[in-house]
């Protein structure tokens, strides 16, 4: 098939993982279907929106790997969603309202009182033109709502399965603020028709909303004679923090924007994405065994709408983590030295190879980098145990050629000197030559570092030793 999806951030924050997750769902739905997909930025609020937030959601969007085939802003279209209003006020679909928000608040109440669900009553639409003049004389300034047709509205969701909502049971929703400002509905309603939206993909938290959105399609359609089916929905539960609570698009209160996630977390995009579309569908997160630049492709063969459809799934660090782990483990060389140049760590192909199945995040790297690159000064300390073990590693040093049988000659004669073996030699040993507790196997590694490396660092470490 062939459409039309979209993704329709508001540029007023960061973006966090569970509007990237929705974005990515999006860019996966459309490679699946052989459909488009537009970025549309909804910034018809002119007091939050920001172009800055508009291009570091572009950024992040693009670290992810998601790419898209056209791009709009809400705020180049106002004439067109202000004509809107015209031919819906003038069809008898949209009225003005004249309650402020006290009065509105106090209908709420009463409704609450009454053990029943606030409905708007349209008492607006009883008002005479004198009265509405004479409200606007007051200063009153009317906002706007979109008249629903009391139908009932179903649809097959391609997540949930099937919805239905009487719209009797619903208050006819505000478009137009008294402010002149436009709300959701409204502007995304029109926008999707006119771009020939063809599915809709979003959270749950619009589903009550989709009934109304369908009514209104429906009568633009009407008032612009044109023809067009209504798109096809989809809506997967909100992703939560770990501990069920909301994320937050500002990067100082939360650790799940896609600044934090790559910046400060030093997560990998092909991880990030991974996860993300993958979280609460109960599938078995895998990095997948190709390579990476092709990992989205391959997400979106498997794309299941319907796995997404239950629970209410929370977002765990701690899996992001394994799974980018497994990211790292087989991150081509070529794609690798990109992005450690980029992170100021020079390392050769050589020494990736023996490193990468070892590091959970790219950064680790550093680490091997600085102690191949300057042994002699890298990550000093021992204790008295260490020193001792330490001395007669050097004293036992190994001739040259080093190759990966080095290490079963040198442990024994250590074994001999100090009575150390297994664990008890392996685990100080490593550290003292590495400076951590785990890494490499250190066969390979002492054929890789070499004995003039090995010698500089056991020299420094023990600066009374003599060669």
């Amino acid at each position: 098939m062939s459409g039309l999806l979209r993704f329709a951030p508001s540029p007023t924050g960061a973006l966090h993982a569970g509007n990237a997750r929705i974005a990515l769902l999006n860019r996966l739905r459309a490679t699946q279907t052989g459909a488009n997909f537009l970025l549309r930025f909804d910034d018809t609020d002119d007091t939050r929106s920001r172009s800055e937030f508009a291009r570091a959601i572009a950024e992040d969007l693009a670290w992810l790997g998601i790419t898209w085939d056209a791009e709009s802003r809400q705020s180049d279209r106002l004439d067109r969603y202000f004509e809107a209003k015209d031919r819906l006020a003038a069809a008898g679909r949209l009225y003005p309202c004249y309650e402020t928000p006290q009065e509105l608040e106090a209908m709420r109440r009463a409704a609450k009182l009454a053990g029943r669900a606030f409905v708007y009553d349209r008492r607006a639409l009883s008002l005479t033109e004198d009265q509405r003049a004479a409200l606007e004389a007051e200063g009153r300034v009317p906002h706007w709502r979109f008249r629903l047709s009391g139908e009932t509205i179903a649809w097959r969701d391609l997540a949930v399965g099937e919805k239905q909502f009487a719209l009797t049971d619903l208050s006819d929703p505000v478009v137009i603020r008294a402010d002149g400002r436009l709300l959701y509905l409204l502007a995304s309603t029109v926008d999707d028709l006119d771009h020939g939206v063809t599915e809709i993909l979003r959270g749950d938290d619009h589903i009550t909303n989709t009934a109304a959105q369908i009514d209104m399609y429906r009568a633009l359609a009407e008032v612009f004679a044109v023809q067009g089916d209504v798109p096809r929905f989809a809506h997967v539960p909100l992703v939560r923090a770990a501990d069920g609570g909301g994320l937050s698009k500002r990067e100082g209160e939360s650790n799940w924007t896609l600044a934090q996630l790559r910046d400060a977390a030093g997560y990998e995009p092909e991880a990030v994405a991974g996860y993300l579309a993958q979280v609460g569908t109960g599938a078995a997160l895998e990095a997948g065994a190709s390579a990476p630049q092709v990992r989205l492709e391959e997400l979106a063969q498997t794309l299941d709408l319907a796995a997404h459809g239950g629970g209410s799934p929370r977002l765990d660090e701690e899996a992001l983590l394994r799974l980018n782990s497994r990211c790292v483990h087989i991150l081509p060389y070529d794609l690798a030295s990109l992005r450690l140049e980029a992170r100021a760590i020079a390392i050769d192909e050589s020494l990736w190879r023996l490193i990468a199945p070892n590091l959970e995040r790219l950064a680790d790297a550093s680490h091997w980098a600085t102690l191949f690159a300057e042994p002699a000064t890298a990550f000093a300390g021992l204790d008295a145990e260490e020193q001792t073990l330490a001395r007669a590693a050097h004293s036992a040093l190994p001739p040259d050629p080093w190759d990966e049988t080095t290490l079963k000659g040198w442990a024994g004669a250590l074994t001999e000197a100090t009575g150390k073996k297994g664990r008890g030699l392996f685990v100080p040993l490593r550290k003292i030559l590495t400076g951590r507790a785990d890494g490499p196997e250190l066969a390979p590694f002492l054929a890789l570092f070499g004995r003039s490396r090995t010698e500089a660092r056991l020299l420094a470490l023990l600066p009374s030793t003599t060669p």
